[in-house]
């Protein structure tokens, strides 16, 4: 399987800015490692809990970089501040 393509990572991530696409793109990954660390960001207990070893690598490199991402949507929805009807 090759390196991530701009497609690939937008097909998974969603839309994101140009300059998260290319920090992805240039972990040189491929979508199967995109899809594991999306999988350990979802239940890294779980599959800790199966034997599966940390994270390394391209991978890790990955979590990090989608843990940013979240994090900062959580960001901009606590700074949105409430809804007035």
């Amino acid at each position: 399987m090759g390196r991530l393509t701009r497609d690939d990572v937008i097909k998974a991530v969603g839309e994101v800015d140009d300059v998260t696409i290319a920090e992805i793109m240039g972990t040189g990954a491929t979508a199967e490692e995109l899809a594991e660390a999306q999988a350990w960001i979802a239940s890294a207990d779980a599959l800790l809990d199966a034997g599966k070893p940390p994270p390394t690598g391209r991978v890790r490199e990955l979590i990090d970089i989608l843990t940013e991402i979240e994090s900062e949507e959580d960001d901009e929805d606590v700074e949105a501040g409430p809804v007035i009807s």
